[in-house]
């Protein structure tokens, strides 16, 4: 844990260009609030518990927002690239307009959008509440050890800084020990 803990610092300082709180100490990351199979597309029901061991990308996204569907090339490839090396991204849909909160519009989107990586429906806003957050799109950076890195908002795109930032974060909790 004493080397986690360093890694936490190192990733807090490396993102605070993007939106981290500086000088926080990691918290427990809140366990995702829909159990059931119809709340998921792509994945069966996802615990933190049950990815105890692996780094996780959570993206808060709606699919009509503008600025979620440009950051989608990215995510889709830090899921595709990182995955091997212990990555698990976790799309959480929080709706933001009211076409948005239907299942089947979600589930159409994903599919036309070409997502992979599993996502958590949101409609009540549990999630999005437990975080804290207040934006589309958002990236929280859970650790193996079920602790909460960092956040930054924005859209990323691959080889701009906030995206270069937080891959670096990413790597750094991959190359951490498993606890």
């Amino acid at each position: 844990m004493k080397g986690t803990k360093r890694i936490a610092l190192m990733v807090l300082t490396a993102w605070a260009a993007v939106g981290c709180a500086r000088g926080a100490s990691p918290s427990a990351a809140p366990e995702f609030s829909h159990r059931a199979r119809a709340d998921w597309i792509n994945s069966a029901p996802l615990t933190l518990a049950g990815l105890r061991g692996k780094v996780v990308l959570v993206e808060f996204w709606a699919f009509e927002c503008v600025n979620c569907l440009n950051s989608t090339a990215w995510v889709e490839s830090v899921a595709r690239h990182k995955a091997a090396a212990g990555l698990v991204v976790v799309g959480v849909h929080t709706p933001e307009l009211r076409e948005e909160r239907s299942p089947g519009n979600v589930r159409q989107a994903v599919a036309r959008l070409g997502i992979r990586y599993p996502v958590m429906l949101d409609g009540d806003y549990s999630y999005w509440g437990a975080l804290h957050n207040q934006y589309w799109p958002a990236f929280y950076l859970i650790g193996r050890d079920g602790l909460l890195y960092g956040s930054a908002i924005g859209e990323m795109h691959a080889g701009e800084h906030a995206a270069k930032t937080m891959e670096a974060a990413i790597d750094q909790l991959l190359q951490a020990k498993t606890p």
